[in-house]
């Protein structure tokens, strides 16, 4: 089986010599190479994996192919903060085995040792996955794909997996996969949510090793433009007080709503057997417009094409009482095609998660993790005013690195259109744009750099105008490749990686009428992985 297990690697290209084009330049140095985002030393990089906080760590794995920079056989990656900001890269922390290789899932921390596998007073983190056999898959079969699970007991650093993989055994579907499992107190069992197909399917568990299927959600609802992955039941509270609700996140490939891949989300309640659709959500989705009737109604968390298969950290201390997110930042539509050698993958910023109630019923929003104010270096003020004609708001601010937050809040007043433009020197651009005429937010990488790398990378990327679009508040994150755009709070997002030759450094506002700049302020942002950043860190 070894041998075998060798050839499959070996048909896999390595992308070493590629790789070798690069090595004049320092790691972390090289030309797209984010600053601030999470990417791995080397090679691909894809679904987070694994995420779980224990003993005052956050544990980031993430899908590896450490002999390549396209897609092969997958690894456990690992890396570990004490903020979800300053990522310490450490060894993979699984390898594929006899049963096939290692794909996407959870990490939990056994508090209560039902697994059996703690020793002593220290319990064990358990992380489940799925084993892809690629040569089961090769040899024409559908039941390939099963579910594992492996145990540390030095918070992390070192894995060992059970004797009895695979712990859940595939009923014969293609594509079975992705668990992410939670602790339900009320009836003191361990709860699976896993893609299947089409749908989700729950299964429960009193010690992580035998697993009883419970119940199936999704077939009669959400998009259905592609395979389902990477699904998240979290319980959540609403506007941050004592009512809940349940939401579950499940990300699409392909089917999303401006191509490609993406993650859509649902509302309702969970009863340790199964997932119930809220009614309110059932009649909005009901009375959604049929303009992608091949893909289904759903609400989205991300519009931009480059937030997918994000999951949430369990186990986060109950005082703290935020919802932790990170997502992979880019699109199965080009994600090989990228034009970066060395590395290939990178993170979103850490999010947090909010449910909000809103005028328009209850809401998921996304807004950057309180912990990314320590990437400040200094704040530059932008000036009340009223705007028509095209002005460069950068001033003498900071961002000749290319790294920077952009914070406005706008009244458009008459206006029916206006646009914040990314900018270099060589007139490359990312532009967000609010046309009220269209009803929609648009963003606009067309002209942002590299993009003819893969023909649907300009596509124009849109989301429904929320209300009437006169009052809006922006903050957007800069790295050297990539933008993302919080509208009003996070209830509207946009992630998009960009490629320009030279990382933008001006900042533009323009409009058709007068809009007032209400406030505004850019913000210097540092890298995470400077020597003078690690040494600081302790590195």
């Amino acid at each position: 089986m070894k041998n075998a297990w060798a050839a499959v690697l070996a048909l896999v290209p390595t992308g070493l010599a590629v790789a070798q084009t690069e090595s004049a330049a320092p790691q972390y140095g090289e030309e797209y190479r984010p600053q601030y985002h999470f990417s791995p030393p080397q090679q691909w990089m894809n679904d987070p994996n694994g995420l779980v906080y224990f003993q005052g760590t956050y544990h980031l794995f993430y899908q590896y192919h450490p002999y390549g920079n396209t897609w092969g056989p997958m690894h456990w990656g690992h890396a570990i903060s004490k903020d979800m900001v300053y990522w310490e890269n450490l060894p993979i922390a699984l390898f594929p085995d006899i049963n096939g290789a290692i794909f996407s899932g959870s990490a939990v921390v056994d508090w209560k040792n039902t697994s059996g596998f703690g020793v002593d007073a220290t319990p064990p983190l358990v992380a489940v996955f799925t084993y892809h056999d690629h040569l089961a898959q090769n040899l024409g079969r559908v039941d390939f794909q099963t579910q594992g699970i492996a145990y540390s007991l030095d918070g992390g650093r070192s894995w060992a997996k059970y004797g009895g993989n695979p712990v859940l055994q595939n009923p014969g579907n293609r594509d079975f996969r992705d668990p992410k499992v939670f602790w339900y107190a009320r009836q003191a069992k361990w709860i699976m949510t896993l893609a299947v197909s089409d749908h989700v399917s729950f299964y429960s568990s009193k010690d992580l090793k035998t697993w009883t299927h419970e119940s199936d959600f999704g077939r009669e609802w959400g998009a259905h433009g592609g395979v389902w992955e990477c699904p998240d039941l979290i319980e959540m509270q609403i506007d941050g007080k004592d009512a809940r609700k349940f939401v579950l996140l499940v990300s699409t490939n392909p089917g999303g709503p401006n191509g490609g891949s993406a993650t859509q989300y649902f509302l309702g309640d969970f009863d340790g057997v199964r997932f119930s659709l809220d009614p309110d959500l059932q009649r909005k989705l009901k009375a959604a417009p049929a303009e992608r009737p091949d893909l289904g109604a759903a609400l989205w968390l991300d519009y931009g094409t480059d937030d997918y298969a994000g999951s949430t950290w369990s186990d986060v201390r109950a005082e703290d009482g935020r919802v932790l997110f990170i997502g992979w930042m880019n699109n199965w539509e080009y994600a090989s095609k990228v034009p970066t050698q060395r590395w290939r993958g990178a993170m979103t910023i850490p999010r947090e998660l909010k449910l909000v109630r809103t005028a328009r019923g209850l809401e998921l929003h996304s807004t950057p993790a309180a912990e990314l104010q320590t990437l400040r270096t200094k704040d530059w003020p932008i000036r009340r005013r009223r705007i028509r004609q095209e002005t460069d708001l950068t001033g003498s601010a900071g961002t000749k690195s290319g790294l920077f937050e952009v914070q406005l809040s706008l009244k458009l007043g008459s206006a029916q259109i206006a646009a914040l433009s990314l900018r270099n020197a060589n007139r490359a651009a990312t532009v967000f744009r609010i046309n009220r005429p269209a009803g929609r937010y648009e963003l606009d990488r067309s002209a942002s750099g590299a993009v003819k790398f893969s023909p649907p990378f300009a596509r124009l990327q849109t989301a429904p105008l929320v209300g009437t679009g006169n009052n809006i508040s922006l903050r957007v994150f800069v790295d050297r490749s990539s933008v993302e755009v919080f509208v009003n709070g996070g209830e509207t997002v946009f992630t998009a990686i960009v490629f320009p030759e030279t990382p933008y450094d001006s900042v533009v506002l323009s409009a058709d009428r007068e809009v007032e700049l209400q406030s505004g302020a850019i913000d210097g942002l540092r890298s995470i992985w400077n020597e003078t950043t690690l040494s600081q860190r302790g590195h």
